[in-house]
């Protein structure tokens, strides 16, 4: 053979032996069914492009031969489901069309292998097919769809044949009840040996099906979307729980969305860890997974209902939740800035974007109207209870958004004080319950961070020496060298002392030791509104009879006392 032939022919059966399969029935299928439906137009789905590597919401086996799952849930499909498609799709294990508004008659779909279905919250109508019969109600909420009624089966009229002629009465006497004792022992025999059986299988099941869903957290599968933090957030999906929505933006997301979503830590704080969650739909929510909750079930679903109810421009509020003896999950929106704290402690290098004095004063009027709200909830009752700069945020307004809210009540009070050191008020130490009055202490603690650009708990001394932010400030108040609290990255701004002073007398009121003395969330808010609109002018003439003149005096009454 010519050596450039011999080449060409090698080159051909290396790109043979490296290229990937690709499941081209399945392909076949998948394109069919997707010109079949309406309202396809978010779906990337190209013949051109590989069907394990590209295409939204399927996912391939670890060889690439055939298409294993399939998730295409809040996606506008419409119309019915396109006849001999999905059928075709015999290995499929993960089937997921939910809140889509697919209408008509669901076909027979077959899929021997399918595990997990969910059709839920469609305008399906009609009989659920025979193969789908093993799904529960739940694959199907949301529809119009019946299941068919249970059938009895037909009891066959007794026999009347009479005995056989010539058989003496008593031997057929002893006969009958030998075969009856056999009946009895074959009967028990089998059934043992069926039960025997069916355990197995259900345990061969079980242990399957959880080694395929740990080998797609591996990167068993071709997208290799799922990360261990991934795992770490979703807790068990087998576990007959579901995740509890509220009421507000609709979200097209269940447990086992959450578990192939692909997640990255933002954060560990007093009551658990938050993940970042970007599901497949490209939305991205936080997911918090609580730890060392001591309240049961019924409590916590109870405060859950509280906490899912409030709704405000400056409170995050908590879009669902899951309960399971051995996770607790909370579903929050995803600030896209990250927090407070973040802003203020994170690396401040050359590249750093400091915050100026407007965003300052914006985010701490943005939580304490959030505060102010939580306290009117529940009768006036309601308590936020873990107030700091981590769990503030800033709302699309570039206010202040409080979170986290109502968790404390269900935590083990000692853990999550010794978590919380710095923004806790120092009756909290006696009475370890949480309220309003503490809650306006932390948040003057906030306030102080923004202001100094400093943490609530500062080790210096080669870790010797604990500095407390509030004594500090205190101390430096005391001391009339007030410019020297302020965060360096403040001066730099002209004309904006005299703001300055006055939300440190603000901060000052509100970490007073005694809390009868410590003013209300409501009366703080509208302290802050009065920051800087009076104009240098007038403040000092005016200043006795407005709330900041107010608190000036409260602080410089706290400040003695202490």
């Amino acid at each position: 053979m010519p050596p450039r032939l011999l080449t060409l022919a090698a080159l051909l059966l290396l790109s043979a032996t490296l290229g990937a399969p690709e499941p081209e029935a399945d392909r076949a299928a998948l394109l069919d069914f997707l010109a079949g439906v309406g309202g396809g137009g978010r779906i990337n789905w190209a013949a051109a492009r590989p069907v394990c590597a590209n295409w939204t919401g399927v996912t391939c086996s670890a060889d690439g031969a055939r298409v294993v799952e399939l998730r295409l849930p809040g996606l506008a499909l419409s119309g019915p489901v396109p006849r001999r498609t999905l059928a075709r799709l015999t290995a499929l294990r993960v089937l997921s069309l939910r809140a889509n508004s697919l209408s008509g008659r669901v076909p027979d779909l077959g899929l021997p292998a399918l595990q997990f279905l969910n059709l839920s919250n469609n305008h399906l109508d009609g009989p659920v097919p025979g193969s789908l019969l093993r799904f529960s109600d739940a694959s199907f909420a949301g529809n119009s769809m019946t299941r068919p009624a249970p059938v009895s089966p037909a009891v066959p009229p007794p026999s009347l044949a009479p005995p056989a002629a010539g058989a003496p009465a008593k031997k057929r006497g002893r006969l009958s009840e030998a075969v009856v004792l056999a009946i009895i022992v074959g009967g028990c025999v089998m059934l043992f040996a069926v039960v025997a059986v069916l355990l197995i299988a259900f345990c061969s099941r079980r242990g399957g099906e959880e080694g395929s869903r740990a080998g797609s957290g591996k990167g068993g599968d071709k997208k290799g979307r799922e990360s261990p933090e991934s795992k770490a957030v979703t807790g068990r999906a087998g576990d007959g729980n579901r995740l509890v929505f509220f009421e507000g933006p609709s979200l097209a997301f269940d447990l086992e969305d959450l578990l192939h979503a692909s997640a990255e830590v933002l954060g560990k704080g007093a009551f658990g860890t938050a993940y970042r969650a970007l599901l497949e739909d490209a939305t991205t929510v936080v997911v918090k997974r609580l730890k060392e909750v001591s309240a049961g079930r019924r409590e916590f679903e109870q405060q859950m209902e509280l906490i899912g109810r409030i709704r405000h421009d400056n409170v995050a509020e908590l879009r669902a939740y899951y309960y399971s003896k051995d996770e607790k999950l909370l579903v929050y929106d995803y600030y896209s800035r990250g927090s407070v704290s973040n802003m203020l402690h994170g690396k401040r290098g050359l590249d750093r974007t400091p915050l100026d004095w407007e965003t300052r004063v914006r985010i701490a009027l943005g939580a304490a109207r959030g505060i102010a709200h939580i306290h009117t909830e529940n009768n006036g009752k309601f308590v936020h209870g873990n107030i700091k700069a981590s769990n503030v945020f800033l709302n699309s307004q570039q206010y202040g958004c409080i979170s986290d809210l109502g968790l404390a009540p269900l935590m083990n009070p000692i853990t999550a004080r010794s978590r919380s050191l710095g923004y806790c008020a120092p009756e909290i130490t006696d009475t370890r319950k949480s309220t309003q009055c503490s809650d306006v202490y932390s948040f003057g603690v906030f306030v102080l961070e923004l202001l100094t650009g400093k943490s609530p708990v500062q080790i210096t001394g080669g870790g010797n020496e604990v500095v407390h932010l509030v004594r500090w400030v205190q101390s430096v108040v005391r001391e009339e060298w007030t410019a020297e609290v302020f965060d360096g990255e403040l001066m730099r701004y002209p004309n904006i002392e005299e703001e300055m002073v006055e939300m440190l007398q603000i901060a000052m009121a509100c970490v007073s030791r005694n809390p009868e003395r410590r003013p209300k969330m409501k009366d703080m808010v509208k302290m802050i509104e009065e920051v800087g609109r009076n104009d240098s002018g007038t403040r000092a003439s005016t200043e006795a009879s407005t709330p900041v003149g107010e608190a000036r005096n409260k602080a410089e009454s706290s400040s003695a006392a202490s």
